[in-house]
């Protein structure tokens, strides 16, 4: 919508037409969803927040005034509920945050009481309107989803936090980043260089300008030879794909491995029907995730029966090679990305 546009359907909206008030708000329900994931690492709590931004604008509707456009308005709300969220919450966390890398003879039990990062499922970055026609779409489009980012700005203070987001990603001017956050131009920058440096300790060394990216082909090439590998059991194979200092994870469970000779060793374990710590025989499909290459995992104990629903995993491929796999172990994520919770074997 066009400033008149906007003009008007506030006018309507404040007039109390909730229909008015559903179009001033909800074709831009995409970019603050990812907004507020962001902000907060969670795509549950990303939901109920943007609920939440949309509450606050009918009950505030009354003290817009036109001034901003819907979006900014919008933006400022969304921001500032994730604020007043994350003054009540910890931080949200991936294994290797907690401890140092995990011998695979060992194991721990899941840790349901932490707070652990989520992933987010590309088709709900697809634009709010046909075409990409809203001026959020193209916000969308620019924004950085990937894990690493997300774990990285995890480290941020809050305040920082969403100057980074605004500044850094949006584009936002420091003057209206400055406004929407009712502190001084001068705070925004120092805020800034300060969220900058903490980042380039954090992600990863070819992730320093946290420009977004798009899965390539060679990097689904590699995702196909991985899944195939994993789902045959192939232990020399999977190896193959690794990159010597391979990171690997498994929210709930806070273990992780690092190095190629450790992840192997643990998914020899998974794949040892006497031993222990076996999981079961898996079938991956492939899936979308924070724009990178991604696999659902089903898994099955016997010969027979279906397959069943049990972690999504986000790769990081580089040089050709896995250099890092988190697998989610949260069934609730399957509906979120459209997957169904079971398979048949003869897939």
């Amino acid at each position: 919508m066009g400033a008149d546009d906007d003009a008007r359907v506030v006018a309507a909206a404040r007039a109390g037409d909730e229909a008015a008030f559903a179009r001033l708000v909800l074709g831009h329900r995409t970019e603050l969803r990812v907004h507020c994931y962001r902000m907060l690492g969670s795509l549950d709590e990303a939901e109920d927040l943007v609920q939440e931004t949309f509450l606050r604008a009918w009950n505030g509707l009354g003290g817009f005034e036109g001034r901003s456009t819907a979006r900014a308005w919008l933006y400022r709300i969304a921001t500032n509920a994730c604020l007043d969220f994350l003054r009540r919450r910890k931080r949200r966390v991936l294994p290797h945050h907690l401890a140092g890398p995990s011998d695979p003879s060992t194991g721990l039990p899941p840790r349901d009481d932490i707070p652990w990062l989520q992933p987010f499922p590309d088709r709900l970055l697809e634009p709010d309107a046909p075409g990409g026609a809203e001026p959020g779409a193209a916000a969308v489009a620019k924004e950085t989803v990937e894990l690493a980012f997300l774990a990285a700005i995890q480290h941020l203070p809050p305040r920082q936090r969403a100057v980074l987001i605004l500044r850094d990603v949006l584009d936002w001017p420091a003057k209206d980043t400055a406004a929407l956050l009712e502190c001084s131009v001068a705070s925004v920058n120092s805020a800034s260089q300060r969220a900058r440096a903490t980042m380039r300790k954090h992600l990863p060394e070819r992730r320093l300008d946290w420009a977004p990216t798009e899965t390539t082909e060679r990097e689904r090439a590699v995702l196909r030879r991985y899944m195939d590998a994993m789902g045959r059991a192939d232990l020399a194979a999977v190896a193959e794909l690794l990159a010597e200092d391979v990171r690997t994870m498994m929210p709930p469970w806070p273990m992780w491995f690092r190095g190629r000779d450790s992840v192997v060793a643990a998914l020899a374990a998974s794949w040892d029907a006497p031993s222990p710590g076996f999981v079961g025989r898996f079938l991956m499909v492939p899936t979308a995730a924070n724009r990178q290459p991604a696999v659902a995992t089903y898994v099955r104990t016997g010969d027979c029966g279906p397959y069943r629903a049990f972690a999504i995993s986000v790769l990081r491929i580089e040089d050709d090679l896995v250099a890092e796999a988190t697998a989610f172990h949260d069934l609730g994520l399957f509906p979120v990305f459209a997957l169904p919770m079971t398979l048949p074997p003869t897939r």
